[in-house]
C-alpha cells in the first residue's frame, strides 16, 4: 500500500516529512509556496507543530495534474 493510499482519508493529518514524500517537493519549496499562496497552508496545532490535511494535499496534487493536462492542449 502506497503512502497516498494510507493517508488518503480526510481525517488524516500529515507532518512535513509525509507531505514531502507525497509531493516530492522539498521542505523549503513547500514553505516558499505556502508563503506565496501556491500550496495549501498548514494547520498550526501548536507553536511548533504544523500539519496538513491529507485531503488538501491530494486535491492540490490533482489540481496540478489537471493544470498540466490543460496546458498540453
Amino acid at each position: 500500500m502506497s503512502l497516498a493510499q494510507k493517508t488518503s482519508g480526510p481525517e488524516w493529518l500529515l507532518r512535513i516529512p509525509q507531505v514531502v514524500a507525497m509531493t516530492t517537493l522539498s521542505k523549503s519549496c513547500i514553505k516558499l509556496w505556502v508563503a506565496r499562496g501556491r500550496f495549501p497552508a498548514p494547520i498550526a496545532l501548536s507553536k511548533t507543530v504544523k500539519v496538513w490535511r491529507a485531503s488538501d494535499i491530494s486535491e492540490w496534487i490533482s489540481g496540478q495534474q489537471q493544470q498540466k493536462v490543460g496546458s498540453d492542449k
